[in-house]
């Protein structure tokens, strides 16, 4: 028998997802069981922090999210990020010096977790302009897995796309399954952004972003199933309820429109990250910006260091 390896000395390659996981309902309702284990308070900005505000919160992850574009990083590290984030401002105060220290701990974690070649503690300590110190970062990131008990196989959206994506009746033939996941991933990382989608569970998010991509590309309209069919569909799998999952729905349709005006439609390129490497041009692949170019949107993410806490 042949064996296939699809391994490069240029590119990470990685693991064919597994039929037998994905068609067993077991491995499904164990992770919407264990969600609500790792889900932060969707009001510690009333509640725990005084020092800090959502727009504080986004301008940081904005910045978390184009380190993670501009190096390449798996789709899965930055939401994981923004999880422990939220997780820990859930239950302790920190000041407004401290987020983006915060911030790039929980990208050194997440990306040890979910990356076959982590980022370095030198390359993220650059992006931020040298603004912080390795001893910083490492402290912090004792600080952080202290704090959150060392719970840090966290339940993301992204580990709910494949199995709500082989549930629901897309036929392979007449679909780009690679192209709505891809999609579906584009929404799960602008959520992660938005602390208003802390209420929401990774299930939800997940089945709303596959509404929002399959709505966006027309399979509504040409599958004959329509929206309502769609989120029949969703509910049937997720047992969400459908007026959550509408709910959720509209927030991201209105974040992305929200983008498209803010933006006018129009783009332009940033300087550096937090005094890294120059960003790379529009056109090339996976910089943040394309990720809402992909929908007809645009945009630059905020470059942490110029603005005014």
């Amino acid at each position: 028998m042949d064996l296939l390896c699809c391994e490069t000395t240029e590119t990470e390659s990685r693991a064919y997802a597994d039929p037998a996981l994905l068609k067993d309902d077991r491995v499904l309702q164990n992770l919407l069981k264990s969600e609500e284990r790792y889900a932060p308070s969707s009001s510690y900005f009333e509640c725990v922090q005084r020092n800090i505000s959502p727009l504080m919160r986004k301008i940081v992850a904005e910045w978390m999210l184009e380190v993670c574009e501009v190096q390449k990083c798996q789709e899965e590290v930055f939401p994981l990020s923004m999880n422990y984030v939220d997780r820990f401002l859930s239950i302790c105060p920190i000041r407004k010096s401290q987020l983006q220290l915060l911030g790039t701990a929980c990208l050194l974690l997440s990306s040890k977790l979910r990356e076959p070649r982590p980022l370095s503690a030198e390359v993220l300590v650059f992006y931020t302009d040298n603004s912080i110190t390795l001893d910083d970062l490492w402290r912090w990131e004792q600080l952080v897995v202290s704090k959150l008990k060392w719970e840090l196989s966290a339940v993301t959206p992204g580990d709910f796309l494949l199995h709500i994506l082989s549930r629901l009746p897309v036929d392979p033939r007449t679909w780009d399954s690679h192209m709505i996941r891809r999609h579906a991933q584009t929404f799960i990382a602008l959520s992660a952004r938005e602390y208003k989608f802390s209420m929401y569970t990774p299930s939800m998010i997940a089945a709303a972003s596959v509404a929002a991509a399959l709505h966006g590309l027309d399979w509504t309209g040409k599958s004959g199933y329509g929206l309502p069919g769609l989120l029949d569909e969703l509910t049937r799998i997720t047992a969400i309820e459908q007026d959550y999952l509408r709910g959720c729905l509209e927030q991201i349709e209105e974040m992305v429109s929200s983008q498209a005006k803010g933006n006018g439609h129009t783009t332009t390129n940033s300087g550096s990250i937090g005094g890294g490497p120059p960003q790379r041009p529009m056109g090339d692949q996976n910089t943040g910006q394309e990720k809402i170019l992909e929908h007809g949107k645009a945009g630059t993410p905020t470059d942490v260091r110029d603005v005014h806490f």
